[in-house]
């Protein structure tokens, strides 16, 4: 199923998740991921990075989910008034944005020095996927204590703008995340109940309006 082209389709997409049962157990398909608890929706999604065709790609994909970004984010605005910058590397235990970032690139040159000299030495590794020796999907793994769908936008994206519509105890999260550098930007939106979402991040946190 192709993603929404428009941001009255994706409006409208977002105003079913608020009112959608949430299902029993986890299902999905194309861009619609459900589970108890909540919803999650890829609004929009840009090309992948597997083969790209320049360098300018990824500054064409950024300009092109920034673009979707503002628009859809720019309507929410103007229907809930302003949202609530959420930072998500808390939720992962980490304490500031760039903590992630900064271990990836620590780690990452840690792991690039040690297999080249091991390279240099004994020749190319062979990549081993550890997963099924413990007979493991990831994708179906519980996300310990981190909340869905917290723990799926904590996984491709470090922040998110989250309202509290009227009339319903649903919140909603509206992000730009990317599961890693190959893959696509994707512009998500995830509705939740009181429950999804920890305390810190609930009713202390709103700007104080009326709806």
């Amino acid at each position: 199923m192709d993603t929404p082209d428009d941001v009255a389709a994706q409006l409208a997409l977002i105003e079913r998740a608020l009112t959608l049962p949430f299902p029993e157990a986890e299902s999905g398909e194309g861009h619609w991921w459900s589970g108890p608890g909540h919803h999650v929706l890829t609004l929009h999604r840009t090309r992948d990075f597997w083969e790209p065709d320049g360098p300018d790609d990824h500054e064409q994909a950024d300009r092109e989910i920034e673009a979707v970004h503002a628009a859809l984010t720019g309507a929410l605005r103007a229907r809930w008034g302003p949202a609530v910058d959420v930072d998500l590397a808390p939720y992962l235990g980490l304490d500031g944005p760039d903590d992630h970032e900064q271990a990836d690139r620590e780690i990452e040159a840690v792991h690039a020095a040690l297999t080249g000299a091991l390279r240099a030495r004994w020749g190319p590794a062979v990549d081993v996927d550890l997963a099924p020796y413990l007979g493991l999907d990831w994708d179906l793994q519980p996300p310990g204590h981190v909340p869905e769908p917290i723990a799926h936008l904590c996984n491709q994206a470090g922040s998110m703008e989250l309202w509290q519509p009227p009339d319903t105890d649903r919140w909603l999260g509206v992000a730009v995340g990317q599961a890693d550098t190959e893959f696509p930007l994707e512009l998500l939106a995830a509705t939740g109940g009181p429950a999804s979402l920890p305390e810190r991040r609930t009713a202390a946190d709103w700007p104080p309006r009326e709806w």
